[in-house]
């Protein structure tokens, strides 16, 4: 059972708010390419079923991108129709592997692409989530710890960060 401060501050709510919105930020931003990057990437290390993929982007992204099944299983067959990649029916599981064609296109996923790899790209798209996230906990704590004056003070420091970060935005 959740506890939340006396104020009515759910830390946990707050939390999966800032989750779901860079979870749909990142969606936004990365596009088709990136699914197809990272199951090409996540298929160098070598052969995986749907799952193993979805799982080992999770991981490769430590938890800030888990795509669905719906998105990945569609991928993988236009990688095989592609002839990028195999399939091997294995039990009730098909086995996706890289063809010669599709490991040149994985290291390219890889390489320096102007400038930054679809890995490069990833960690740079968790700093902000990360810090966020961070952030959330912290306000968790004043709000649940913190005196009124404390309280008050916080909330200034992230209305004044939130002005911020709009700011930078706004730049040219």
């Amino acid at each position: 059972m959740r506890a939340s401060a006396p104020n009515g501050f759910d830390l946990w709510e707050a939390v999966d708010g800032i989750r779901e919105t860079f979870a749909a930020g990142i969606g936004r931003r990365g596009g088709p390419g990136d699914i197809r990057a990272a199951i090409l990437v996540e298929l160098l290390d070598g052969p995986k079923n749907g799952y193993e993929v979805i799982r080992a982007i999770e991981a490769r992204t430590q938890g800030a991108w888990s795509p669905s099944a719906g998105t990945v299983y569609p991928n993988l067959q236009l990688l095989v129709d592609e002839k990028l990649a195999s399939a091997k029916q294995t039990g009730e599981r098909k086995v996706y592997a890289l063809t010669d064609a599709g490991r040149e296109a994985a290291e390219a996923a890889e390489a320096p692409e102007v400038g930054e790899s679809a890995r490069a790209r990833a960690e740079r798209n968790l700093a902000l989530p990360k810090a966020g996230v961070a952030l959330a906990q912290a306000a968790g704590q004043v709000a649940q710890h913190g005196t009124p004056e404390q309280t008050e003070r916080a909330v200034a420091i992230i209305d004044e960060a939130r002005r911020r970060l709009y700011a930078v935005l706004a730049e040219d």
